[in-house]
């Protein structure tokens, strides 16, 4: 599967916004989808996942409460609505989509989209 993702930008602290990643294939149902971020000069850290279904979803803790992560498989679409941004949110914000599982581990996942650069300004 091949994914992409977008909606990415600049906002103000306390701002939202939805982060998009299409994904090719017609499979993209079974697959799990996740949300990772990268700081420059930080390992890649995870943010958001969920099962193939929907019915399951994990968070950082650092973003439980801001962000939701979810999914329209009719769409091939995942998204991260991420609200009360904080300046720390700033990063490339990553999707990825894992065939058999989803952890906070990203040597787990099998596919990465190119990222997309989110900035939060104080």
């Amino acid at each position: 599967v091949q994914l992409q993702a977008f909606g990415g930008g600049l906002v103000q602290a306390g701002g939202s916004l939805r982060l998009s990643c299409a994904a090719s294939g017609r499979t993209f149902k079974r697959y799990r989808m996740g949300w990772f971020r990268q700081s420059p000069g930080k390992e890649r850290e995870f943010v958001a996942a969920m099962s193939w279904s929907g019915g399951s979803t994990l968070y950082v803790d650092s973003v439980k409460g801001r962000f939701t992560i979810s999914r329209e498989n009719g769409k091939n679409t995942a998204y991260l609505q991420m609200s009360s941004l904080k300046p720390e949110d700033t990063a490339v914000y990553y999707c990825a989509a894992s065939e058999y599982e989803y952890s906070a581990t990203s040597g787990s996942w099998d596919y990465w989209g190119q990222g997309t650069q989110v900035t939060v300004s104080s």
